[in-house]
Formats: structure tokens, C-alpha cells, sequence
């Protein structure tokens, strides 16, 4: 590949700096490498560590398969690259999951040669040039590991004015496909037949600095592709990094340009931002640039509003500590990241600028938020394509959030707990984690209070559960005993008798099978008498 570039060898340990880790402070000369159709040029270049080096090398030589790849590449007359988040985790010592290669050969080609490596190919992403396949090969520690490769044709993809789907042009050379991708950061190239490290935009820097910033303008990078803005919120919260100014004015400028692109994309990459390990970075960007009032507008709104605990600070200030709170406990109490949990933390108080009264005496209430909030959260988890199952399983976190300051507020019964349980169902240790997260107050004392109770509600509820299997919640006869004891065939009458025995389950705990019974037939003597 011809043209001036940087290049630092991964396979003889070149380009270590010797006096400190990380990288030097060198930037790229301003009006190089900006060029969609000149080869790949970089004039001023970072130094890296030999850790780098040594994961880049393992990038290019730690699987069988890849080597084998590179191999039938070349035999063919191709280039091919590893590019984009591989190279990117690696400079930073995270782990890489995935391998994009990226090649100058056309999508048939690609599929040839990957046929000769294995018997599980597929083509489901040829129109953007991409095919795939799997192979299996010993991992790490020698146990058998299936590894997925996908090969992508150098290519330049644009969205028309008003266009949800990019237009895909296949390219000659990689500086036009590096040039076309999101970040500097993601548009660095391992060269798999020289070990060559390619970044002709100073993504290297950029990793170094922590600043996200794009290889062309940042106009023309999301006029391109509008989605664009939502992964820089993504890698906010993934990375830790921060957006450069001029990214945020484009954000801010574009935003509404986002509405052009597919529900189930943004769906896709708001979720990436809020199962990161920083989401408040991300969403924190999403709010202050515009974006998220086109894609998620009730967190927005939530700033306009009056905490009815803390009256000095908004909603959105409230609730982006409930989910921080939310991803403190999903590790001990969940089991590791729970996307249902974080968002109904994120949405829990979305019924309150709908709600918001003001009472006299300078009071402000939200009566019913809860309710009307898990209705939003429905509808608007709904235009965004998500599963019905996820979204029946938060907006019943978010009606029920409130239930436990009744039992703050006074000694609850038996009956009473069992019916919290049951009403939670399956969602109840999401519940535990969603209440504990909201129970947060600047007023030590009543925090206190608050953890106290719950923590005793939490204990009773273990309590009963032990003595009654509360978990199953079934009344003492089943459906084929009542129409034998009442002499009924399949009917309504049916369901009220075992609705019934459910509330005198609930009410009573286990009757057994006897009283349950007697109970049965008394209620329904009852039932002939006031007909």
C-alpha cells in the first residue's frame, strides 16, 4: 500500500517509548490524512507501550484461524485489516470479543476464501459487503472456543437528506473506509500481513487523551450517519472518554436529525449506553445536547421538575443517583448487569411532570406518578421496538416503586405483605433493589429510617416465605377439587371459587385441605343464597 503512513511493527517491538507508559503527545498535522481518496497518510505519531504492542500482536497471531485467514488473503492478491473497537481495546488493555476485518477484496470473493477456513458461512450482511463465518479452535486455556469472523469490503456509506438507510459504496483502499468510520479512535488499522499499525487521524492521541473526535468534520460524519451522535453517548459511558467541543455543537446543532433513523437502532445503541459502566456520562449527553428529547424525551423533561422530598434539587438529579444506586446492589443482588432494573430506575419518576400539583403552603405533590409513569414508560419503551416481555416487567417496577412507604409509614399485616409478593411476582428481588435505590434523601435521619424498614419488610417477607413457600402462592385447592366439592362443570363460577380461596390464602396463609374446604362450601352457600 503506497503513501506516507505511520507505521509501528508489533511484531519486533518497535515504537516503545522508553522513558514513561502511554503515549507521547503527538498529534496529527492538520490537513493530512483527511483525503477520502488518498491512501492512508499520517505525518506526526504517538509512541506505544510494549504491553500495546504485545496485545497487537496477539490480535494478529494468538488464533490459528486468523493466521490461516491472513494467509488465504494474501495468497489471493488482497489486503485485510483488523480495524475499528479490536484494534481500539487492545491499545487500551481491554478485552476484545470480536474481530471486523476489513479487506480489498469484493464480497465474493471474500466468501471464497472463507469457505476454504469453514463450512459455516453466511452472507446475510452482503448488500453492505460483509461476510461471515465461524470456526471452533482451542481457546486460552485449551478448552474449545468459537470464534465469528466477519470480512467487510473497503467501503464509504452516506444517507441521503432524509434517508434512513446509508447508501454503501465499495472502495479501492482503506484510507477511504478508515475515513468513513465514527471516531478517531475507531478508525486505526492492524495490518495482518506486515504487523502494521495504521492511524491516519490520530486515534492513538485521541486513546490517550480520552477525547472523542471524528476523522472528517463532525457536520459531515453525522449528516452521513445521523446514529453517529448516540454512539458518541455510548462511548461516553462505556469509555469514560469525552466528546470534543466541536462533536458536542455538531450534537447539539443536528439533533433533531436523528429522527430519521430506525427505532430499532436507537433502541440498540441507548441500551449500549445504559448497560455501560458510566451511563450517567452518556445520558448526561444525551439530555444537555438535545438528543434525548427526540429519542427519550421524558428524561428531559424530568429537569423542569420539583422533587416533592427535596425541593432544591430537580427529578433528573434524583433519579440519576437511584441509578447509580441501582447498578451498585445488580452484582450481589441481581447476579451482574440487569437492563430491566437500570431502566426502570431511569424511568421510575417519569409520571411526575404529569402529576405535578402545587398545595398550599408551598408543598409540591405528584399524586399517582407512579401509575400514570408506568404508562409513559409502556408507551415509550413501545416506539422504541422493545420486547413485550421487558416492558410489562418495568412498568410493573415502576407501579408498584411506591407501595413500601405504606409500610414505612405503619406496621403492615401478613396479608398485606403477601399481597406486596404477589403483586411483584417474578420481579420482586428487582423490586427490592429499585425501592432501595429510591429511598434516597439528604435527610441522614430519615434515610436511615427509610433503609430500616425496608430492611424489616425484606425480613418478614423471607420469614413467611420460609413458613409458608409463599413463592408459589397458590390457594389450597386446585381447579379440578372446587368443581368436584361444588358439583360444577367448567365455568366463571369456577374462577370466583378460586379467587376466592386465593384472597383466603393471602389472608389467612395455608389452610389446609380440609378447612380449605368447609371455607369453600360456606362461601359458596353464600353465593346460591344471594342469587
Amino acid at each position: 500500500m503506497a503513501g506516507d503512513r505511520w507505521l509501528r511493527n508489533a511484531a519486533d517491538g518497535r515504537g516503545v517509548h522508553p522513558l514513561r507508559p502511554g503515549f507521547a503527545s503527538g498529534r496529527v498535522v492538520p490537513g493530512q490524512c483527511r483525503s477520502s481518496s488518498s491512501p492512508v497518510q499520517c505525518l506526526d505519531v504517538p509512541e506505544l507501550t510494549s504491553a500495546q504492542l504485545a496485545a497487537l500482536r496477539e490480535l494478529r497471531t494468538g488464533w490459528a484461524s486468523v493466521r490461516r485467514l491472513t494467509q488465504l488473503f494474501g495468497e489471493a492478491g488482497h489486503e485485510l485489516f483488523v480495524v475499528g473497537g479490536p484494534v481500539r481495546d487492545a491499545l487500551l488493555g481491554r478485552s476484545v470479543q470480536d474481530l471486523d476485518f476489513t479487506t480489498s477484496a469484493r464480497p465474493d470473493q471474500i466468501e471464497a476464501i472463507l469457505r476454504q477456513l469453514s463450512k459455516a458461512v453466511w452472507d446475510i450482511g452482503r448488500e453492505f459487503g460483509t461476510i461471515g463465518c465461524s470456526v471452533t479452535e482451542p481457546g486460552p486455556a485449551g478448552e474449545p472456543t468459537r470464534l465469528v469472523i466477519e470480512v467487510t469490503t473497503f467501503r464509504s456509506d452516506a444517507y441521503a437528506a432524509e434517508s434512513r438507510k446509508p447508501a454503501v459504496v465499495f472502495g479501492d483502499h482503506l484510507g477511504g473506509d478508515l475515513l468513513r468510520r465514527d471516531f478517531t479512535v475507531n478508525a486505526m488499522a492492524l495490518d495482518l500481513a506486515t504487523g502494521e499499525l495504521l492511524d491516519p487521524f490520530g486515534g492513538a492521541a485521541d486513546l490517550d487523551d480520552g477525547v472523542l473526535r471524528t476523522p472528517s468534520t463532525p457536520e459531515l460524519s453525522f449528516s452521513d450517519d445521523p446514529l453517529r451522535m448516540m454512539r458518541a453517548a455510548r462511548f461516553a459511558a462505556q469509555l469514560d472518554f469525552r466528546p470534543a467541543g466541536e462533536v458536542v455543537a455538531a450534537m447539539t446543532d443536528m439533533a433533531e436529525r436523528i429522527t430519521i433513523v430506525s427505532a430499532e437502532r436507537v433502541r440498540d445503541e441507548l441500551i449500549k449506553t445504559i448497560m455501560a459502566p458510566h451511563p450517567r456520562q452518556g445520558l448526561n449527553l444525551l439530555v444537555s445536547t438535545g438528543l434525548a428529547a427526540h429519542v427519550l424525551p421524558e428524561l428531559p423533561a424530568l429537569r423542569m421538575e420539583r422533587d416533592e422530598h427535596n425541593r432544591h434539587k430537580d427529578v433528573h438529579e434524583h433519579t440519576l443517583p437511584v441509578l447509580d444506586q441501582t447498578i451498585g446492589d445488580e452484582d450481589q443482588r441481581l447476579g451482574g448487569p440487569d437492563l430491566v432494573a437500570r431502566l426502570a430506575a431511569l424511568l421510575h419518576d417519569i409520571g411526575k411532570p404529569r402529576t405535578r400539583k402545587f398545595e398550599p403552603g408551598g408543598k409540591v405533590s405528584f399524586h399517582h406518578h407512579d401509575a400514570v409513569g408506568a404508562k409513559l414508560a409502556t408507551k415509550r419503551m413501545q416506539a422504541l421496538k422493545f420486547p413485550t416481555d421487558q416492558i410489562k416487567a418495568v412498568a410493573k417496577l415502576i407501579e408498584l416503586h411506591l407501595r413500601f412507604h405504606g409500610y414505612a409509614d405503619a406496621d403492615w399485616t401478613d396479608s398485606a405483605v403477601r399481597r406486596y409478593v404477589r403483586d411483584a411476582g417474578d420481579q420482586l428481588e428487582r423490586l427490592h433493589v429499585l425501592t432501595r435505590s429510591d429511598c434516597t434523601t439528604r435527610n441522614a435521619r430519615k434515610a436511615a429510617r427509610l433503609r430500616t424498614a425496608y430492611e424489616q419488610l425484606e425480613f418478614r417477607i423471607e420469614e413467611l416465605a420460609a413458613q409458608e413457600e409463599l413463592d408459589s402462592m397458590r390457594p389450597d385447592l386446585d381447579g379440578g377439587q372446587i368443581m368436584w366439592i361444588l358439583g360444577i362443570a367448567p365455568g366463571p363460577a369456577v374462577g370466583r371459587a378460586y379467587r376466592f380461596l386465593l384472597e383466603k390464602r393471602i389472608d389467612d396463609g395455608p389452610l389446609g385441605a380440609e378447612a380449605a374446604e368447609a371455607a369453600l362450601l360456606d362461601w359458596w352457600r353464600d353465593q346460591q343464597q344471594s342469587h
